[in-house]
This record gives structure tokens, sequence and C-alpha cells, in this order.
């Protein structure tokens, strides 16, 4: 992400704040932390070396209570001190948290709505990985399931509602792909073209749902989505 950007950028893009959490809208091309590769070559740009802006007066950053992609935009939930960390890491992995993105896609599903459950497993690839689907019986497989709907299409694409029930690494991206609808923009996944390719990743974590709280409301926020996504709604006709 560019350098342009100065310490304190987080606070423009700060969606929601109260006592026990954060949500802001991350930047696509932003990864959340430094990965092993930049750590060994003395780091790079990513998410967590902003934190220290959002303290607001507690005796340390914010830590993330879960993960988006590098190229995935959208809401993004940090808690904010020990103990409101590990409640948010509970409800996140119990699937207590109520996940919608959006995604722009080169190619319709057959079914323009529905529910994949496929395993998802890592495998080596080069010196690098990627998530491709498994067979339930493979002891490396991780149940996944994502539920879909298809709100609008025209020239081979679509816009399609995605709703993640399990949280597993690169879930939306493998789905939407193994059912013929791999999202514009995509570095590894699916049937695309060069030119769709080198477009930003088309996937915008649209909207969360997070019962922080047993006696109030679950905390409900949206972002809107970025220019070139909104671009390409506008493309399909659809008005975010």
């Amino acid at each position: 992400m560019s350098a342009s950007f100065v310490p304190d950028f987080l606070l423009d893009r700060l969606l929601y704040r109260d006592g026990l959490m954060l949500v802001i809208d991350k930047p696509g091309g932003l990864p959340v932390h430094a990965g092993p590769s930049s750590r060994m070559k003395g780091g790079g740009d990513n998410l967590e070396q902003y934190f220290d802006a959002l303290r607001f007066g507690l005796p340390r950053p914010p830590a993330l209570a879960h993960r988006l992609d590098r190229d995935t935009s959208g809401c993004l939930v940090l808690g904010r001190h020990p103990k409101a960390l590990r409640k948010l890491h509970k409800l996140f992995s119990e699937g207590r948290v109520e996940k919608t993105y959006w995604a722009v896609t080169r190619g319709v599903p057959e079914k323009l709505s529905g529910s994949v459950d496929a395993p998802l497993k890592k495998t080596a690839r080069g010196s690098g990985w990627r998530v491709e689907t498994a067979a339930g019986d493979d002891p490396d497989a991780q149940t996944a399931r994502t539920t879909y709907r298809v709100l609008a299409q025209a020239d081979g694409r679509a816009f399609i509602e995605a709703r993640p029930k399990t949280g597993r690494t690169h879930q939306i991206r493998v789905h939407l792909a193994a059912i013929g609808a791999p999202i514009i923009g995509d570095p590894q996944y699916g049937d695309l073209s060069p030119e769709d390719r080198a477009q930003p990743m088309m996937l915008h974590a649209r909207r969360i749902l997070v019962p922080i709280s047993k006696n109030k409301d679950p905390v409900a926020v949206e972002a809107a989505p970025p220019d070139a996504m909104a671009a390409a709604l506008a493309a399909l006709g659809v008005k975010p």
C-alpha cells in the first residue's frame, strides 16, 4: 500500500467504536499483518503497524479479532483489550458472527442461489501455497460452507452476496470459483483472463453483525464498497 498514508490514516476509516471493539474499513491491497516472508525482509507495509493511532486512551493498541485477505476490503473487527479480544475470538470461532460479502464475478452460477458445501485444504505450490477443494474423507480437509445469491447479472458477470458459515482461508474465493463464478481481480483462483486478473479484487466485506454484549442487540456495521467495486456494480446497473 502507498507510503503516502500518514500513521493515523485508519482514523478516517473507523466505522464503529465502543469500549470493547472497533470496526474499520480495511483497504484492499494492504495485508492485515506482516507475513513470514516480509518479516525476513525487514517488514513491509501492513495494517497492524497503524493500530497505535486507534488506542483512544487505552494503554495498548487494539488487536485483530479475525482476518481478511490482503486484497479484500471492508469490515474488519479489532478487540480493544485482551478480555474483549478473547470474547471476540470465541464468537468468531463458534460461528456466531454473521458476515456478509459482496463479490463481482466473471461468470454466473448455474443456480442463482444456494449453498456450496465443499471441504477445503491448503496445498503446497512452488514456494507458496493455495487452497483447494478436497474430498470429505481427506485427513487434511476442513469442512467449509458458503451460502450465496446472485443479486444482478449482465454480460457474463454477476453481483453476488455471499455469507460464509465457516471461516476458512480463501473460502469465498475458492467456493465461488468452484461454481463457475471466479471473483474478478482474484490473483489465484478460477479461470480469469489477464485483464480480469489485473483489476483490484472485487471481494468486499460489506456487513458484519457481532453479538458482543448479552443484554444488547448485536453490533451491526456496514462498509461502502471501494471506488473500483462501485464502478463495477454501476456497470451492472446496481447503485450501492
